[in-house]
């Protein structure tokens, strides 16, 4: 065995903050991406595989220290039939084809990561979920029960297995975007970051230390096995999120959207699924304060604060043009 970890679907926002925390941890990383695009700022090694087959990309993970599967398609998307069908796929497949590479080498990694989603649990309007908790309904739900029955068929016997369902990731830009709020943000500086809805739907949040410091746990801590929810102990409300956002960019307005325009903005200017911004869970790990783990971040106004606190004014007004323009085109194509 080596120190080379090798991470599934590892190009967008949480692969490649994990990345960077593997290879200052002192491991050697090996990316497996559909995109062949490989920056020569990039401290790892970017391997090209369709997640679909087995090919020789699978020759990285004999002798490989651990293998981390977060390959998944987004969901911030209008859940079209096609759309709903990638995002399963993407999920079901990739799991299914890593566990046949496992099994088509000689010295397998003796550990498996692997990601699925707090959305498990469905959204819940008041019930604070834990990993004993009832599955939800849903699109989503039934997305992630399918992901993590693929996993369980597809692991070797013995092999350690950690499963983290994972909520929102709140984490910085470094060149492949930063998620979900990255789009949160420019809509506070825009005067748009209020209550949305009733605003007490639930946001279940980690920050990425927080996240990345899970993924190094559970490779390097024996005593870790299973399934676990990786969120921060504190969960917030919609609406107390939304004002710790406004904080965090110094805006001191936001205007708040009842559901019915949030439906019609979602798809028709932001191009995603207005339940995204409607619903949503309060979930706290249990068996994690069981084992002792310490949050660095367990509140949201200081994990925004970091992320947020030092952008470059000539980096924010960058965006905010960029999202205008996309908006303004979108709104003419509309109104015509």
């Amino acid at each position: 065995m080596n120190n080379q970890i090798v991470i599934a679907g590892g190009s967008g926002f949480v692969g490649t903050s994990l990345a960077y925390s593997l290879h200052e941890r002192g491991y050697q990383v090996v990316v497996l991406s559909r995109s062949q695009s490989q920056s020569p700022s990039h401290p790892w090694r970017v391997v090209s595989w369709n997640g679909r087959s087995v090919g020789d990309w699978a020759n990285e993970l004999c002798g490989a220290a651990a293998l981390i599967n977060i390959a998944g398609r987004t969901v911030d998307c209008i859940k079209t039939p096609d759309h709903c069908d990638e995002i399963l796929r993407s999920r079901v497949e990739s799991t299914r084809v890593l566990g046949g590479a496992l099994r088509s080498i000689d010295q397998p990694p003796l550990i498996w990561v692997q990601m699925s989603t707090a959305h498990l649990y469905g959204d819940p309007p008041a019930e604070i979920c834990d990993e004993d908790s009832a599955f939800g309904y849903g699109l989503a739900p039934t997305v992630a029960r399918a992901w993590e029955e693929a996993f369980a068929e597809s692991r070797l016997p013995g092999q350690r297995v950690v499963i983290f369902r994972t909520s929102f990731v709140l984490g910085k830009d470094r060149g492949a975007g930063a998620g979900a709020l990255n789009r949160l943000r420019w809509l506070t500086r825009m005067g748009l970051g209020g209550t949305i809805g009733s605003g007490r739907q639930g946001i279940s949040w980690i920050h990425e230390d927080d996240l990345n410091a899970l993924f190094l746990r559970s490779i390097e801590e024996e005593t870790m096995s299973g399934a676990y929810i990786a969120s921060s102990p504190r969960p917030v409300s919609q609406k107390a999120f939304t004002q710790a956002l406004r904080q965090a960019c110094h805006v001191k307005i936001g205007l708040p959207a009842p559901e019915w325009l949030i439906r019609l903005g979602a798809k028709y200017l932001l191009k995603t699924d207005p339940e995204l911004a409607l619903c949503g869970r309060y979930v706290v790990s249990r068996r994690l304060r069981e084992a002792g783990f310490q949050f660095r971040f367990d509140d949201v106004e200081s994990a925004l604060r970091t992320i947020l606190g030092n952008q470059s004014p000539t980096h924010e007004r960058r965006e905010l043009d960029k999202t205008y323009s996309r908006t303004r085109s979108d709104l003419e194509l509309l109104i015509e």
